[in-house]
């Protein structure tokens, strides 16, 4: 039942985004009067190949247009006359450009067109953030609320802090959320310092000139909030559900070091993460023929101590090389929530929602750089159903929904052919150097793009859940 309302919320998101995409291709092109075959949720045919298996599940023709759900649920798309596309080649285009044409239109507004997905879906996920900031407000952890103080990253030590320090003041002033030791006045201020309470002794720790440099270096932070948890929610196929591990379990010990912090956890499990072999694709699969598994340079399973409904249990748990079991924290301290007025959402959701396009800019820097990797950082659908999770939840949909939103634009602007963002580098050059390119030139680079893409759907989809499976 879980998996089945994983899937189903996953199929309401997508059909919900990828409808408004296309719907954004579609009104612009109605406005800028250029023809629109089909407005298709889903394909009408194997996609990528719009000649094979042709046929809707419904369908419509309204006006000049076709509208329909179509059987292959893998996206969807507008057929928009005289647009070379994965429905239409430049062979298909070789009479004379109508003035209904796509490709009889100035570049501006075929610009305009092409944008117009990424536009609908960023202007869906400002909506969606905005209202859910206005109906939920924004949660926040009181300063207060950080009784056992606050653990000191690298950088936090070498300004002066420690474990179990309680941050009471910001330049000599009270404050309430603990953010705000992030702000700009700690970190920018002349002159800045922060007053713990250390055992009961207030001591000022000086905020240096060059701090903000250092802050920008460090990858995590100087301090944050010590914070007891448990165990709310367990992903499926997971090192932690295949352990045993439940939700309302609280853990007590990873290995033989106590972790009653949830920054503990975080370093106890990195300090024994399984360094496994990493042989070929090929070798790999031969190894899972034979039935043998890859060699651990470290002791495979780590004893974790919980206590569950108040006696303590030991399971035996496989963390990945990244530090990570599978399971989500429920943290045990107090938050509160700052409500907003409607324009004031407005503001506060616009931010949440740029945020995602920043996290994806941020990751994909550290993929460049090769400090995460390109493989674990793909998900399929699996991984997006399991994000949903297996319990209906309008909060949690709406959420992951209005970050969806805001990844899709980020992923269709990317300038590769056969996406928008493709489109959009051929037009600005049309624009700039005053030509166009050829048909057949835009037509190959429809088909490179494709094959990319096609190409990272089959590892995602097929090559990916294989290494999985494989071990």
């Amino acid at each position: 039942m879980e998996g089945l309302i994983m899937a189903g919320q996953m199929l309401l998101g997508l059909s919900i985004l990828v409808g408004l995409h296309e719907f954004g291709h579609f009104a612009a092109a109605k406005y800028f009067k250029i023809r629109v075959d089909k407005f298709y949720i889903f394909f009408d045919f194997l996609f990528p190949l719009p000649g094979v298996m042709n046929f809707a599940l419904f369908k419509k023709k309204i006006g000049e247009t076709e509208y329909g759900l179509g059987w292959f649920p893998l996206g969807g798309y507008v057929a928009i006359h005289g647009m070379i596309d994965e429905t239409q080649d430049a062979d298909s285009l070789a009479s004379e450009p109508q003035p209904n044409e796509f490709r009889s239109k100035p570049a501006w507004q075929r610009l305009i067109v092409m944008l117009g997905g990424i536009i609908m879906n960023v202007i869906t996920g400002i909506v969606i953030f905005s209202l859910l900031t206005f109906k939920y407000g924004e949660p926040y952890l009181p300063a207060s609320e950080v009784r056992y103080g606050i653990e000191a990253k690298d950088l936090g030590k070498k300004l002066g802090f420690q474990r179990g320090d309680k941050i009471v003041k910001i330049n000599g002033k009270p404050f309430d959320d603990f953010e705000d030791v992030y702000s700009t006045e700690a970190i920018l201020g002349t002159d800045a310092y922060y007053t713990v309470d250390r055992n009961g002794q207030l001591i000022d720790i000086p905020v240096p000139n060059n701090f903000m440099d250092d802050l920008a270096d460090a990858k995590e932070g100087f301090v944050e909030p010590l914070i007891p948890f448990r165990v709310e929610q367990v992903a499926l196929s997971t090192p932690a559900s295949k352990a045993g591990l439940q939700a309302n379990d609280k853990i007590l010990k990873v290995g033989n070091k106590d972790v009653p912090f949830f920054s503990d956890l975080q370093k106890a499990l990195k300090e024994n993460a399984n360094k496994m072999e990493h042989p070929s694709l090929l070798q790999r699969f031969f190894n899972w023929i034979r039935g043998v598994k890859p060699k651990a340079l470290t002791s495979n399973l780590t004893p974790l101590l919980v206590e569950r409904n108040g006696k303590n249990v030991t399971l035996q748990v496989q963390i990945d090389e990244d530090g990570k079991i599978g399971f989500a924290p429920k943290l045990l301290l107090d938050s509160k929530v700052h409500h907003y007025n409607f324009i004031e959402s407005i503001g506060v959701g616009t931010n949440r929602a740029f945020g995602v396009i920043t996290t994806q800019i941020k990751g994909f820097k550290k993929i460049f750089s090769g400090q995460a990797s390109f493989s674990k950082s793909l998900g399929g659908p699996v991984e997006i159903a399991q994000q949903y999770g297996g319990k209906w939840d309008w909060f949690r949909f709406w959420t992951l929904t209005g970050m969806l939103s805001m990844v899709l634009a980020f992923m269709n602007l990317l300038p590769v052919p056969a996406l928008d963002g493709g489109h959009v580098i051929f037009l600005l050059y049309e624009m700039i150097a005053g030509r166009k390119p050829s048909d057949k030139f835009l037509e190959n680079a429809q088909k490179v793009g494709m094959f990319l893409i096609l190409s990272l759907m089959a590892y995602v989809l097929v090559i990916k859940q294989i290494i999985n499976a494989i071990g």
